[in-house]
């Protein structure tokens, strides 16, 4: 017979949250968990189901003064009492519980300031966090907004000590991607073992690994079509206008269905783990 695989619920931990969790965080502890929506963050005990504490709560007294919303929130790898948040607006608070039971006031604020000459009609949007992952070292965070990834040292709070350019070329088409709702798209980032290269996923199947010591980066492909098993995957390069050259992608003839929303990346080797829609693709380095 085949080998069915199936997941049972052990535990059920439930009547915490009025909105869709979008993120879930076990602490360095190994005893409690946060959970976030968009306005409240609970944490929890693993071995109590049925209470937890609210340790972050945005929900404004009148509805209608509401004016951001937690995006993403994660635990530190080493500091159990540290967490940090991300919002709609572009900001990161790092928050620390053993100042007081409910967090709502920051230890530390993350904000990078807007350059008034590229502002848009798109900005507050593009801006919004999709994802936050703090880097296994503990020193470093890094979040992901609509065009970009960002390093920051968890000790400089005023600007990111690297900020690298996931698909800049689709800055022109965001009135297109605005109308289709792609704008909206929340793609994860993360960290290789060693936090020497970092992961994030675009559009047509592509994703993005930039090499921080090298200040290298690479495009690449999943798709069924160019992935027989074995095959070396080949850069993808994308052409934003004029001629084209023969291995490029003109941007007008990207794919936007087909998008990597999710990725993950080995703890110990380098093996990745890429979701394209529907499709689970795992690759890894080169063996010689």
């Amino acid at each position: 017979m085949d080998l069915m695989v199936e997941a049972s619920p052990r535990r059920i931990f439930a009547n915490a949250h009025t909105y869709h969790i979008n993120s879930i965080s076990v602490n360095s502890d190994h005893e409690t968990y946060l959970s976030a929506d968009d306005l409240r963050i609970n944490l929890w005990h693993l071995e109590i189901t049925d209470r937890s504490f609210n340790i972050v709560d945005i929900k404004p007294a009148n509805m209608e003064e509401l004016t951001e919303v937690i995006t993403a929130a994660e635990f530190h790898p080493h500091q159990c009492n540290v967490f940090v948040y991300s919002s709609s607006k572009g900001t990161v608070r790092l928050c620390d519980m053993r100042s007081s039971a409910l967090c709502d006031r920051h230890s530390k604020f993350f904000e990078e300031p807007e350059d008034p000459s590229s502002r848009s009609f798109f900005s507050e949007i593009i801006s919004s966090i999709s994802d936050v992952k703090f880097s296994h070292s503990g020193r470093y965070m890094m979040t992901r907004d609509y065009l970009s990834v960002k390093v920051w040292d968890l000790n400089m709070e005023s600007r990111p000590v690297e900020t690298h350019q996931v698909h800049e070329y689709l800055r022109s088409k965001l009135c297109s991607l605005y109308e289709n709702d792609c704008i909206f798209d929340k793609f994860e980032c993360c960290w290789s073992g060693s936090d020497s290269a970092i992961m994030t996923g675009s559009y047509n199947n592509f994703f993005r690994m930039f090499d921080r010591n090298a200040r290298r980066d690479v495009t690449l492909e999943a798709s069924r079509e160019n992935s027989k098993p074995r095959a070396s995957l080949k850069p993808r390069k994308v052409c934003t206008g004029g001629k084209r050259k023969k291995d490029e992608i003109s941007v007008d003839s990207l794919d936007f269905n087909k998008k990597i929303l999710h990725t993950a990346w080995h703890p110990a080797e380098n093996i990745i783990a890429v979701a394209a829609t529907n499709n689970l693709y795992i690759f890894q380095d080169k063996v010689n």
